[in-house]
């Protein structure tokens, strides 16, 4: 008696442009936000943001304010990634994504003190997934159209 051997594949369903993007943009609040609750664990640091100031950096209304706003794009752009037009979609990551690439370089040169490890690991990974936020969005996958 002979047995038929049935090979079977794992399907891989192409995931749209759209839901790569957002999936991005949630992946970079994470590390964000993760970067900030492992700063509270660094000895002073607590100490310091209550008393209104952190590596020379003084807090002001303003300053937060800027935070707030600075913060609430990556929110943004995982409900606009979804639901935005192509054209529209595709332009907005590559700018909000250049635009938290300099803010990344900017932050850089703000701050005094020792610079620790994991703080470096994360702006990293920062860089790395903002790459992917532009590149993704630069590569999006056109469609021929027949004009007749």
């Amino acid at each position: 008696m002979k047995t038929k051997k049935i090979s079977s594949m794992l399907e891989d369903i192409k995931v749209n442009v759209k839901v790569k993007l957002a999936l991005l943009w949630v992946a970079l609040m994470f590390f964000y936000v993760y970067n900030d609750i492992f700063s509270t664990y660094q000895p002073g640091h607590v100490a310091d943001l209550v008393e209104g100031h952190l590596e020379g950096v003084q807090f002001t209304q303003t300053l937060l304010f800027g935070g707030a706003i600075l913060m609430a794009f990556p929110s943004f752009m995982v409900l606009l990634s979804l639901i935005m037009k192509a054209r529209a979609n595709r332009l907005v990551n590559i700018i909000v994504g250049i635009f938290h690439v300099l803010v990344l370089l900017g932050t850089q040169f703000v701050g005094e003190g020792e610079t620790w490890l994991y703080w470096r690991l994360y702006e990293l990974l920062e860089a790395l997934f903002l790459v992917l936020i532009i590149w993704t969005a630069w590569k999006w996958p056109t469609s021929e159209s027949q004009h007749q």
